[in-house]
């Protein structure tokens, strides 16, 4: 037998643009994602507070930024990665118990996580934005 139909009578395992991730296995890169998100935002968190002890001025400048559209859309990535990483770890809390590792009920608790993640973001949100008075 020739080399060449050796290798074509080989199965081909299936790449990115084929295969279509089950949803637990994207909650876990996401999860692993949002943790890392959390440092950044974290660090983001810890500077707007050395602002504010500092001085007005410098408080101004750092509060100038955080208020611009970028900074607000960047505040609102880190708002939905923490809803999105707790949500991620009851989740897994919950699988600690030994329930919902069902294949069907794994997938039903991770599109949850996913929903209750974004709902909970934009109410987050809207609830400061109305104490704030808009």
């Amino acid at each position: 037998m020739s080399k060449v139909t050796a290798t074509r009578a080989r199965p081909l395992s299936p790449h990115l643009t084929v295969y279509r991730w089950p949803i637990t296995m994207t909650m876990s890169i996401l999860h692993r994602v949002t943790g890392g998100a959390l440092y950044f935002g974290t660090l983001l968190v810890a500077w707007w507070l050395v602002a504010a002890a500092a001085s007005e001025s410098y408080f101004e400048f750092v509060n100038s930024i955080f208020g611009s559209w970028i900074g607000r859309l960047i505040l609102f990535g880190y708002t939905w990665a923490l809803v999105h990483h707790l949500l991620g770890g009851v989740r897994h809390l919950v699988w600690d118990t030994g329930a919902g590792l069902e294949k069907h009920t794994a997938s039903r608790i991770a599109w949850a996580t996913v929903a209750g993640s974004v709902v909970l973001t934009v109410l987050i949100w809207f609830a400061g934005y109305a104490a704030r008075g808009f």
